[in-house]
């Protein structure tokens, strides 16, 4: 017994020496788990730009006179493979904090281990609610806009422009889904039992939607919300096109809204699509003289010149580490993680360069979500083109 006590105070004191050289280094380190293989690769351009904007940011000084180092490993979006991934950052590469992982169910598996470990799990990249819950998690805070918000701008929109509106609501059912359906129906409060007419589901293993679709349409409901996800999103817009329905307000998320979805559906099925951005489309004509846009393809030319600049995750990327380095600047000297949350925490109507106008990012320490403002656009057939005032979930 003795023998096992004085191991278990070894390994203590060893995790102790480890979280000393994380916060007390001469760098500041930085890990990550992205998938960089398996179904979900192409979200790893995130972080290849991040690399490179570290590197940038190395050689003009770092931050605060320490230098950056980026550790951004594969998981191949697997929960085991993040968990595996995220001990070694942790524990063999003694990282500082864990920054802009991607996914709900990778980052879940690694959540608790992290927030016991007080372990900053920094601008998560999912937009689950539960991210934002600083009493439960105060080491956990998301990066993007939560799907519940989004789902209260869409029906903000509704509301203000067609109030007598018969809604159908294709949702996919899990977590993703639930989250937006939750927002979209608190927004509409007590007006949502008689507006909402028509609601369906689908799993993820399911092969087609296409009776979901007959369901809805047989509704009558002039207005369609679709959360869905990656092949679903192409198969309801091919969809509602081949069984003649034309809703006349047609919804899908952000991340449904990419061209590579859409492509396969015929790009002039998906004219009229409704979804929301807080960011600037880097590659829409508008913003070609735009300081931060223009600062961006700057970056992009020297650190990343054969990138494929339509690909919006490469600005993506670098947007996200603009705000992790807007936190750690206001670190100054104290770049412990007591301090990198706080700062984190503090965020007080920051601008980023690829942020649209309007839009900024404020947190508290009861108020983890950093964005919760959107602007509607709309697709034209060849981009998406914004519309309407910036709106809140509020």
């Amino acid at each position: 017994m003795k023998l096992a006590a004085a191991l278990i105070g070894m390994s203590l004191l060893t995790l102790g020496a480890g979280s000393a050289r994380a916060e007390g280094s001469a760098e500041i380190r930085i890990g990550q788990t992205l998938p960089y293989s398996g179904p979900a690769s192409g979200f790893g351009a995130i972080g290849r730009t991040q690399e490179a904007f570290f590197d940038k940011i190395n050689a003009d000084g770092g931050i605060n006179g320490r230098k950056v180092k980026f550790i951004t490993l594969d998981d191949a979006y697997s929960p085991p493979k993040t968990v595996e991934q995220t001990r070694k950052l942790v524990e063999q590469d003694e990282v500082l904090m864990m920054f802009g992982s991607l996914g709900t169910a990778t980052n879940s598996a690694v959540q608790r281990y992290l927030n016991a470990k007080k372990v900053p799990q920094l601008f998560v990249l999912s937009g689950a609610t539960k991210w934002a819950e600083p009493q439960k998690n105060p080491w956990t805070m998301p990066g993007m806009a939560a799907y519940e918000s989004e789902g209260v701008v869409y029906a903000k929109y509704i509301l203000q422009t067609k109030p007598d509106a018969r809604i159908a609501i294709l949702a996919q059912n899990d977590d993703f889904g639930r989250d937006y359906v939750a927002g979209f129906k608190r927004a509409l409060g007590a007006k949502a039992a008689g507006m909402i007419i028509a609601e369906q589901t689908y799993e993820t293993s399911a092969p087609t939607i296409s009776s979901q679709l007959s369901t809805l349409k047989a509704s009558g409901a002039n207005v369609l919300f679709g959360v869905v996800l990656g092949k679903f999103t192409s198969q309801m817009v091919k969809g509602v096109a081949e069984i003649g329905w034309k809703p006349e307000l047609f919804f899908v998320p952000t991340s449904a809204s990419s061209i590579s979805f859409l492509e396969p559906a015929g790009l002039d099925n998906a004219v009229g699509l409704i979804s929301s951005s807080n960011q600037k489309d880097t590659m829409d004509p508008q913003w070609a003289d735009d300081p931060g846009v223009k600062e961006y393809f700057a970056f992009m030319k020297q650190y990343l010149p054969n990138a494929d600049l339509s690909n919006s995750n490469y600005a993506a990327g670098y947007h996200y580490a603009t705000l992790l380095m807007t936190v750690l600047r206001a670190c100054k000297e104290d770049v412990s993680r007591d301090n990198i949350m706080r700062q984190a925490a503090s965020l007080k109507e920051v601008k980023l360069p690829l942020l649209l106008p309007g839009i900024s990012v404020t947190t508290g320490a009861d108020d983890y979500l950093p964005f919760q403002q959107l602007q509607l656009r709309r697709f034209n057939g060849k981009s998406w083109v914004g519309f309407g005032d910036v709106l809140d979930d509020r």
